[in-house]
């Protein structure tokens, strides 16, 4: 849901922020986001098993249950107790292109028995089924142990529109599988009559049991499958999205997202957890039914770990990981003035990773009435364009070990990404001239002042006034207006009320991609496909383009990956050349464990520190192992 989205959006926004503490005085354009070379070392050193895993948090996971989970506090922990048919594995990478991070970022089997292709017999009837066959031995905790089954994935999908804490983003799925739209309408329908359907845990699965959804059916125990209403080449990417995680039919018994559920939780990975204290800490152990011969991506290596919630600051969670007392951290950033000093010292358990991201980018409220809508026109906004200095924006972001600069829609390390620049900027820095000219084209020879939002925190606010300074060189002012970040995007997507009236001109939004690699529709369609001006939108500036609408709906029916790859850059290109944003830069992660934490990988290779894993947005908990010494 998009209260959800904007969640997990502010959320991996703050996360890149916290990496903006850095000095740096240049960048370059174009390119791969870059992270320090050490990224990709690995060693041969004996794996040690027991201990403990401390990780401390400030509010924790927002939720337990892996319907409507969307946030990255929730990823980490769902990591080592719920399984998908599809997952990623986490490789060290340096940044958004080469061998780590298309390992990182390519789906392979988890519950399921192989990833699907037309060669092995798992996609047919021309790209619109999928077949999956569970693999034996993927249990349960339960007693005694049971399989999970494909009833159980089938499970999940029905809970997705349960009437009190839906699915976090239903569109991926009701856009592409027969039949779930409709089932979506008629449990939303059936309790929309509170009186005579209460959403107890009862009527909750007794809607579920008794309705199908036409595109999901279970074969047998072990075999799931999905019927597509048209071919999607991104399909196997929503499959790795936690949303899709086997669901045991002991959550029949509780409300959805409820504390009975959460105290109940059921593990059919590596660690299962026990003691849990509402807001406060949970302890997760080890899981006897998990077998490593069914799991390729996940170890058992540590003991225990330990969640504490405790609403501590970055800089006590920092201090804590150096004294040693917490390993991890699980919703906070590292404190951001920490960081160079951090870099500086070059230690093994610290470390910047690549990020494939627009943060932050300009929107235009195309329908803002101001100035007899002058954002409405084209050349104004390719004033903006080229007027942009993002050397000196990400200079104030960082520099660039956090961020790189970007030109496109898409963002480097995804398809149908072009390192491409359709406004020449002199390597970012700003063309000036060219700038004015348009300038007085739009019929502002003396500037013109609009409105701009943004968020108030103080790197957006220093990322603001870098964009202030530098667009004020041509004649453009902008009137700051800065907002929480819990509630700017949410007022940036309240079209159509907010746009009309023209209580902004620009935004300076973000923008993080479910997954990476093929997913168009994670950006593109998101952000730019008409009809989407609705309340709560993530298309900001209402745009609406006849040839950007049919090369998304292209793109998404498309039988191979170089097809949809094709029309996404096509997309991209034609946005650009109607200035909907100004991308400026894509940002890193910084991440930081205590010394005796060290990743380990599918291989059995050891790695430095824990290793990064860009689909949870933080550390591997499935991936680590705790050094004597």
């Amino acid at each position: 849901m998009p209260m959800s989205r904007t969640a997990r959006v502010a959320a991996l926004a703050a996360a890149a922020i916290a990496a903006g503490g850095l000095a740096a005085c240049s960048s370059s354009s174009g390119g791969s986001s870059a992270a320090p070379p050490a990224a990709t070392a690995t060693s041969s050193a004996k794996i040690q098993t027991g201990g403990t895993v401390n990780v401390i948090a400030n509010s924790g996971p927002d939720h337990w249950d892996t319907v409507p989970a969307y946030y990255t506090a929730d990823y980490e922990f769902e990591r080592v107790y719920a399984r998908q048919l599809l997952t990623y594995p986490t490789v060290p990478y340096t940044g958004t292109s080469g061998a780590g991070w298309n390992t990182s970022t390519t789906p392979v089997a988890d519950a399921a028995t192989e990833v699907p292709t037309t060669a092995n017999g798992g996609i047919t009837d021309n790209g619109k089924v999928y077949t999956f066959h569970i693999k034996p031995g993927v249990d349960w905790d339960t007693t005694p142990a049971r399989q999970v089954t494909a009833q159980d994935f089938l499970r999940e999908y029905k809970a997705f529109f349960n009437p009190v804490s839906p699915v976090g983003n239903a569109a991926y799925y009701t856009a592409t599988i027969a039949g779930m739209q409709a089932y979506d309408n008629a449990e939303t329908a059936y309790f929309a009559n509170t009186k005579a359907h209460p959403a107890t845990a009862a009527n909750i699965a007794n809607f579920q049991n008794t309705h199908s959804i036409s595109g999901v059916t279970a074969v047998n125990s072990s075999t799931i499958q999905f019927t597509l209403t048209q071919p999607a080449s991104d399909f196997l990417y929503m499959l790795a999205m936690p949303f899709t995680s086997a669901r045991p039919v002991e959550y029949d018994s509780y409300v959805p997202n409820s504390l009975q559920l959460n105290e109940h939780l059921i593990s059919d990975g590596p660690y299962q957890p026990t003691d849990f204290v509402a807001g406060k800490s949970v302890t997760f152990v080890q899981n006897p039914a998990w077998k490593q011969s069914t799991d390729a991506v996940r170890h058992q290596y540590v003991s225990k770990i330990q969640l504490t919630i405790d609403g501590s600051t970055a800089q006590t969670q920092l201090s804590d990981i150096q004294a040693g007392s917490q390993d991890l951290i699980d919703d906070t950033n590292v404190n951001p003035s920490s960081i160079p000093a951090l870099e500086a010292s070059k230690a093994p358990n610290f470390q910047i990773w690549g990020g494939s991201n627009t943060q932050p980018y300009l929107v235009f409220n195309l329908r803002s009435p101001n100035q007899n809508n002058a954002v409405g026109n084209l050349d104004l906004r390719q004033a903006v364009e080229y007027g942009l200095d993002k050397v000196a924006v990400v200079r104030a972001g960082g520099g660039p070990d956090i961020a790189s600069i970007i030109n496109t829609v898409i963002p480097p390390g995804n398809t149908g990404y072009v390192n491409s620049n359709m406004y020449p900027d002199a390597s970012g820095a700003g063309n000036v001239a060219e700038c004015k000219t348009l300038l007085t084209k739009a019929g502002h020879p003396n500037g013109i002042t609009l409105n701009y939002d943004y968020p108030s925190d103080s790197t957006n606010t220093r990322l603001f006034e870098a964009i202030q300074a530098s667009l004020a060189n041509c004649g453009i002012t902008l009137k700051g207006t800065p907002e929480p970040g819990s509630s700017i995007f949410v007022d940036l997507g309240n079209a159509p009320e907010n746009n009309k009236p023209g209580t902004w001109d620009i935004g300076q939004a973000a923008w993080f991609p479910d997954w990476y690699g093929n997913n168009g529709r994670t950006v593109v369609q998101a952000l730019f496909e008409g009809g989407q001006c609705v309340v709560n939108t993530n298309n900001y500036s209402c745009f609406d383009n006849a040839s950007v609408d049919s090369d998304i709906a292209s793109a998404e029916s498309a039988s191979s990956l170089s097809a949809a790859s094709n029309f996404w850059h096509a997309a991209d290109q034609t946005i650009m050349q109607n200035a909907v944003i100004v991308p400026i830069m894509s940002q890193n992660f910084a991440d930081i464990a205590s010394t005796r934490i060290r990743g380990v990988l599918p291989d059995g290779s050891t790695y430095q520190t824990a290793l990064y894993n860009p689909n949870i947005g933080g550390p591997d908990l499935g991936e680590i192992w705790i050094a004597s010494s």
